[in-house]
């Protein structure tokens, strides 16, 4: 139905005052792609905040002004050039072509600008080219402007009228600097990523060797850090256990803005004290009490490593896993765009005049002339204003955008349940195996997403159908919290936050749940709810063993993470700074490629 009603022409192409598309191939506007507004002062008005449009005319040029000029100074040039009218009349109301017609009656008419300003282009749309001198804002190095019938134009005025594209400009430079950086360093980017894959991926490999080493060497490295604080603490509370002004206590001073103060008390680190003692004494306990587990969890990512290394495409199958989610992506986009251009065009009342009655009305340009409006408000025109219309279609366009992006979560947790239960399988076939590699299938990765889709499609699609039916409800309460934001009373707000909360915190559950059910039905075979209720009553039987598991996973895992990402970034940071000796590219921002390699860095790992 998108596709049929939609049109993407209405995201691609700017649209005039008479609904035309600027651009447009086979229309009177083919060569004319970008959008010039008649009287930019007017977009300053009060209407442009409540009703979002710029009540002047619109009508698509050839291209861009790319200077100053008046119709007065037009008319006075043109006895002597006629070149002056044949740039002037581009930005003339279509079909006008009388250059000799008097100023008065032209802007009564509004037949032609009384002022044209040199503008760029920016999305198709022609705005003011705004330049600072010395913190002054000029346009063309100018700051004023006679309009040719008498009047001074300040530039700030011409900015007023522009102030809503202000922070696109600014964002414009922004983002153009950054591609130059882009365009500056793409080999070094390349190569620091092809860094930071090949240490990820010795990483790993070589997990089965270090798992032990890293994670105690984190563990014993914590103790004697917060030994240290203990030490420290304890030292400082003794040197001022002698000095009067140290007796002093919090009752006695009350709350102080500056933190300081309360350093120059015992009482302050002796409380540091205690707490690092504690937590000293829980690190101690921990350890004590789940040396074994963690030894069992610092075993299975031995083991893990070794399978690793044997079914070494693993690591390679996240790529299907991103394209299969990228076109789910596309599709959802693509599908978006079309629902929100499917309606008709709607023209409204535009004008200057706070006294028109039938300001922001809908209307028809073909008959608009004719009526009432135009003889009670003279200054109002019949512009386009946006997609709409009362069509059946149209009217139910919200729930369709819904479900669309029902659709999507949908098509993403399925693609990314597909993935889950295709590793679990092929790690089935490393674990049952006896001897290794012998047993092992010669392609586990692609045996095991074959598996995968023939056998378990459904039970996948009904695991994902669960996680998307949560995450809709999560969207629909974020839509709701955004509607209803100014309305809401302090209990709304406060029901609406806890509403939030709890399915945020069901989707966490129900994807653990997810997660293991999946490697339930890789093993055995069974149907989603089957698998989901043996795993759920394994994990509980093991509820501990488990807790420390993940954790120690997740821990050794951040500590590679940050260890090769913060030796990339730091080595990145030297060459862009040119701190190395090798010849380094001059950027803008030297962290953008420092970003890029960092975030893709945490990602490989």
């Amino acid at each position: 139905m998108a596709w049929a009603y939609g049109d993407a022409k209405k995201v691609a192409y700017p649209t005039d005052s008479a609904g035309q598309f600027c651009g447009q191939k086979d229309t009177r506007n083919e060569e004319k792609n970008f959008l010039f507004y008649f009287n930019t002062l007017q977009c300053a008005n009060p209407i442009v905040l409540t009703k979002l449009q710029c009540p002047t005319m619109q009508f698509c040029v050839k291209k861009c002004p790319d200077k100053f000029s008046t119709f007065l100074t037009m008319q006075k040039a043109h006895q002597v050039d006629k070149s002056h009218w044949e740039y002037y009349r581009e930005y003339c109301k279509p079909g006008f072509n009388d250059p000799l017609k008097p100023a008065l009656e032209v802007f009564r008419d509004e037949d032609c600008p009384s002022v044209i300003f040199p503008s760029r282009s920016i999305l198709k749309r022609c705005f003011p080219d705004f330049n600072a001198i010395d913190t002054i804002m000029t346009l063309q190095n100018r700051s004023t402007f006679f309009d040719g019938i008498g009047h001074l134009i300040n530039i700030t005025d011409v900015r007023e009228g522009a102030r809503g594209i202000n922070l696109l400009l600014i964002l414009r430079t922004i983002g153009m600097r950054v591609f130059e950086d882009f365009v500056s360093s793409w080999q070094w980017i390349l190569i620091g990523l092809s860094l930071s894959m090949v240490s990820s991926l010795m990483f790993l490999f070589f997990l089965k060797y270090t798992a032990g080493i890293i994670l105690w060497f984190f563990v014993f490295g914590v103790f004697a850090i917060i030994a240290y604080g203990i030490y420290n603490c304890y030292n400082e509370f003794h040197r001022l256990h002698s000095k009067p002004s140290s007796q002093i206590t919090f009752s006695d001073i009350g709350f102080q803005a500056d933190l300081r103060v309360y350093l120059l008390m015992k009482q302050t680190w002796l409380i540091f004290v205690v707490i690092l003692c504690i937590l000293e004494l829980l690190i101690l306990l921990l350890i004590l009490f789940l040396r074994k587990r963690i030894q069992i969890a610092i075993a299975l990512l031995k083991e893990g490593s070794r399978a690793i290394g044997y079914i070494p495409f693993s690591l390679i199958y996240p790529i299907v896993t991103f394209f299969l989610i990228s076109i789910c992506l596309c599709y959802w986009i693509v599908t978006s765009v079309f629902l929100a251009t499917s309606g008709e065009a709607v023209y409204k009342v535009l004008t200057v005049e706070t006294s028109c009655k039938y300001a922001n009305e809908t209307c028809d340009p073909k008959t608009f002339q004719s009526t009432n409006i135009s003889k009670e408000c003279p200054r109002a025109y019949c512009a386009f204003a946006f997609y709409g219309g009362k069509s059946l279609f149209y009217q139910y366009i919200l729930f369709f955008q819904l479900y669309n992006i029902f659709v999507f979560l949908w098509l993403v947790n399925f693609s990314i349940a597909l993935g889950q239960c295709t590793l679990a399988g092929a790690f089935s076939y490393y674990y049952w195996s006896f001897r290794k590699p012998e047993d092992i299938p010669p392609y586990p990765v692609c045996t095991s997403f074959g598996r995968a889709l023939r056998y378990h499609t459904g039970s996948l699609a009904i695991g994902a159908l669960i996680i998307s039916t949560v995450q809709s409800l999560r969207v629909l309460l974020e839509y709701l919290d955004h509607r209803l934001k100014e309305s809401q009373t302090a209990a709304a707000k406060f029901i609406l936050n806890c509403l939030k909360y709890c399915f945020w915190l069901l989707e966490k559950v129900l994807k653990f749940i997810n997660r293991n059910a999946y490697i339930m039905i890789a093993m055995y075979g069974e149907d989603f709810f089957t698998a989901a209720k043996n795993a759920f009553m394994l994990v509980m039987r093991n509820v501990l063993r488990i807790a420390v598991l993940d954790k120690v996973t997740e821990l050794t895992l951040w500590m590679g993470k940050l260890f090769i990402s913060g030796g990339i970034g730091v080595l990145g940071f030297l060459f862009f700074t040119k701190k190395l000796p090798f010849t380094a590219p001059t950027l803008n921002y030297y962290w953008v490629p420092l970003l890029v390699k960092i975030w893709r860095e945490m990602m490989e790992v």
